[in-house]
């Protein structure tokens, strides 16, 4: 195990006419319990024209640790994807080619007292952790607290028939930019933020088990968020929102297709280790329909069985037929009780 105790925290923010929401987020981070060395904190202010950069420039000599600050402008095209980047090039500059702990988290966010530390521990078990968002006054939002808590009832039953070792044992389903750390390197080597107007977050975790790097779901590691009704990834959580609040029905993918995908990355990543074998080769790629050869190139190509099992594995087949969030509780219901049935 890479002890990581003694790198350098950055804690990187993109902000977009967030002078109302700023104030809290950095009293939050002003009460970060921390250890040495100091974190530093980077705000890309991207184009704000709102007042931010006062907010932001008026708190900065209070912060208990440095805070820079650059300014982005409406000359370059910009989304969600691109301000998240910035933010982080900001904190790779500070970090001048060293290595460091990349923290990045949302200007309507609020990090938990112990969220450095947390993050630290996850990151000694794995190459890039996200963290678990929770919302303020979620209660008033119950729709969405019961889809949340069934995503993380899936991602908890795949963790049951794929396990992995450095997943957190009280693990969830989150995945969003509000909440997540990382290897300075490894970010560098998967090319950090795409340039994505929604689900930059997402399509990073994707990219790094892709290359074959660690990622964790810590539920240790939290981060509290609005609630709020606008935002500015067309398909982030406010959009999620408010289309709750309009009536419209929940959808989701049957949770068999999903297994299906989860039990053949357990047998990827396990038979990865006898693919210079014929007979074994053949019979992974039977599994998936390809061709024995098709399967050994796809492995030359890969660091390590995490990644070959995450390259190799296509989407599951019904993975676009959707279904009710009451239909998947139950059908996910079931699954968990053909897994116990299984298992004793």
């Amino acid at each position: 195990m890479t002890l990581i105790d003694p790198l350098p925290v950055v804690i990187c923010v993109p902000a977009r006419n967030e002078a109302r929401a700023l104030p809290a987020l950095l009293d939050a981070l002003a009460a970060l319990a921390w250890d040495q060395p100091a974190p530093t904190v980077c705000l890309y202010l991207d184009a704000c024209t709102d007042g931010s950069e006062a907010v932001v420039r008026s708190a900065a000599a209070a912060m208990p640790f440095a805070l820079r600050i650059a300014v982005g402008t409406d000359r370059h095209p910009s989304n969600a994807g691109v301000a998240r980047a910035a933010a982080m090039a900001m904190g790779l500059d500070h970090l001048a080619g060293a290595e460091g702990l990349l923290f990045t988290t949302d200007a309507d966010s609020r990090p938990r007292r112990d969220w450095i530390a947390a993050g630290r521990a996850a990151l000694a078990q794995a190459d890039v952790a996200a963290g678990r968002i929770a919302r303020r006054n979620g209660a008033a939002d119950a729709a969405q607290s019961r889809i949340e808590r069934y995503y993380d009832r899936l991602h908890a039953y795949r963790r049951r028939i794929d396990p992995v070792p450095w997943e957190a044992r009280e693990t969830h389903h989150f995945s969003g930019g509000a909440n997540l750390a990382m290897r300075s390197s490894v970010y560098q080597a998967i090319g950090g933020f795409r340039p994505l107007p929604f689900a930059e977050d997402a399509t990073l975790l994707d990219d790094a088990a892709r290359a074959g790097f660690r990622v964790r779901r810590d539920g240790a590691m939290l981060v509290e968020t609005s609630s709020r009704r606008h935002g500015r990834a067309p398909l982030g959580l406010a959009s999620a929102l408010r289309a709750m609040d309009d009536g419209e029905p929940q959808r989701v993918a049957h949770p068999d297709a999903m297994a299906w995908q989860w039990r053949e990355h357990a047998a990827m990543r396990f038979g990865f280790a006898t693919i210079a074998d014929g007979a074994a080769r053949a019979s992974l790629a039977g599994r998936l329909g390809l061709s024995a050869d098709h399967l050994l190139g796809v492995a030359r190509d890969c660091r390590n069985a995490e990644a070959f099992a995450m390259r190799i594995v296509p989407a599951p087949p019904d993975v676009g037929t959707l279904m009710t969030l009451a239909q998947a509780e139950d059908a996910l219901t079931l699954l968990e009780s053909q897994w116990c049935g299984a298992a004793a």
